[in-house]
């Protein structure tokens, strides 16, 4: 195993339930060479989960087939983001001391605003897989292949820019030191994977129109939303989730972990629903 592969596999090993098999020593030296390629992880799951939920679309009605994506989505990260969305609705929403929610997030229970939390959260989600399959599987497919993408580069971008909250103690401690090298690699990584995901996307849903209604795809009305949301997904995800970490981090003096995969869920969740607005 090459020295330059190692990142890479540590990223989908550590994110994902992808059969990936190699020894890795998880210092945090390598963990850190690996949060560059968390948006190439997000792609991944991105696909496998607009390919199931495409194909269940063929079979079933549309919201038992987003039922069925979800599952997969769920099952592909290992509901390891969940788990940190969980924590922290816990801890932040038990308007404690900074101290208590620390400790609170680090408790392997999950309290009743954690179950809330997250039961509403994949509610959310679900029913915006649905309308996206309403509106056609592309759409989906365009959402899928740009959403865990943006969301797991503000991953690392919140390594990057924000302090840890336990003074470097936990996992996010092991992440400290992301440079800005790293995180221009993986912005460019986000937006050449979203750029041909939705280019590819675009180009099959227009020859697939084309052949049906018998006219030429393309024109202005049909790149339009694509374009849009091209542009759109990174300017909300940066704005959205530095807004959101921001006052996180005011709160606890840093982010941890947990946060860290708090705000990759919102921040689907968030991308979704700005996919329903410009696809559906």
């Amino acid at each position: 195993m090459s020295q330059k592969g190692r990142p890479i596999l540590a990223a989908f090993q550590f994110l994902s339930r992808f059969p990936v098999k190699a020894e890795l020593d998880y210092s945090p030296e390598l963990l850190r060479r690996s949060a560059k390629y968390y948006p190439l992880v997000g792609a991944a799951i991105g696909l496998a989960v607009a390919l199931a939920g495409g194909l269940a679309g063929w079979a079933i009605p549309s919201l038992p087939a987003a039922a069925a994506a979800l599952i997969i989505w769920v099952w592909l990260t290992g509901g390891l983001h969940l788990d940190g969305w969980m924590d922290s609705a816990d801890a932040l929403l038990s308007y404690r001391s900074r101290e208590r929610m620390l400790e609170i997030m680090k408790d392997s229970r999950v309290g009743a605003m954690g179950v809330l939390a997250c039961v509403l959260l994949l509610l959310f989600k679900v029913t915006l897989i649905s309308s996206l399959l309403d509106s056609g599987r592309f759409a989906l497919a365009a959402a899928m292949l740009t959403a865990p993408v943006w969301s797991r580069w503000f991953m690392a971008w919140a390594m990057h820019r924000f302090p840890t909250a336990r003074a470097g103690e936990g996992l996010a401690g092991r992440f400290r030191g992301l440079g800005t090298k790293d995180m221009a690699i993986a912005t460019l990584l986000a937006l050449l994977l979203t750029g041909a995901g939705l280019g590819i996307a675009g180009i099959a849903n227009g020859l697939i129109s084309g052949v049906i209604s018998g006219s030429a795809p393309g024109g202005m009305g049909f790149w339009l939303p694509i374009g849009g949301y091209f542009a759109a997904a990174p300017l909300v995800t940066l704005a959205a989730g530095s807004l959101a970490a921001s006052k996180i981090s005011a709160r606890l003096g840093g982010l941890t972990g947990d946060i860290y995969g708090a705000l990759n869920e919102g921040l689907e969740a968030l991308l979704l629903l700005v996919a329903v607005i410009f696809f559906c």
